[in-house]
């Protein structure tokens, strides 16, 4: 009988273990095997975005080699390709940036005609996880300019440098629909009764 239930414990822990992983962030390689650099079409970056979901505490991957940065920027810097800026400039590559805000992040390379020929990606990020419906509706409020260094984490490179072969970083890479997480969690508690139920 103590056989069993140290099966059943261990059945539990793996399942836990199963759920955790699921929600897990996803890592996004910007330009997949193309990488961060300046692309042979001005909507080369823009049509990759729209190929991605983003969620919050995803990571994007600029992979680049000396010749290219990226900067976090605002709305109107992005559109005029204003590359002198004061935020955050990250000059070694990979570099590794968190999503950690819901909500539209701008991202440019700052040096001189590369954001004018199209190595400038803007992404849209959405919460990790449903949230409940409001029961308000949203109030309409004027847009406001958020700075460029809130709301990103750069993160630095680990494994010398190379983003980690474990991690999604496909151009397809998302990380899995809040349904599957939800369905596996709604399941916990069946299979804890069952459990109970062999245990007695």
């Amino acid at each position: 009988m103590s056989q069993l239930k140290n099966m059943s414990i261990l059945f539990v822990v793996a399942f836990a273990a199963a759920i955790l992983e699921s929600t897990e962030a996803a890592d996004h390689t910007v330009g997949g095997t193309t990488g961060w650099s300046v692309p042979s079409g001005a909507s080369f970056y823009s049509d990759w975005a729209a190929s991605n979901t983003f969620k919050q505490n995803d990571v994007l991957v600029f992979n680049f080699a000396g010749g290219h940065t990226v900067a976090e920027v605002s709305k109107a810097d992005f559109d005029n390709c204003n590359i002198n800026q004061n935020g955050l400039v990250i000059t070694t590559g990979p570099a590794r940036v968190t999503l950690n805000r819901t909500g539209d992040f701008y991202f440019i390379c700052t040096i001189q005609g590369h954001c004018s020929s199209g190595q400038k990606l803007s992404v849209k990020v959405s919460a990790s996880t449903p949230s409940p419906p409001s029961p308000t509706p949203p109030t309409s409020t004027p847009p406001t300019s958020t700075p460029p260094t809130s709301g990103t984490t750069p993160t630095p490179p680990t494994n010398g440098g190379t983003p980690s072969p474990s991690s999604p970083t496909g151009p397809d890479a998302t990380p899995p629909s809040p349904g599957s997480a939800t369905t596996l969690v709604a399941t916990f508690p069946v299979l804890i009764a069952v459990i109970m139920n062999l245990l007695v």
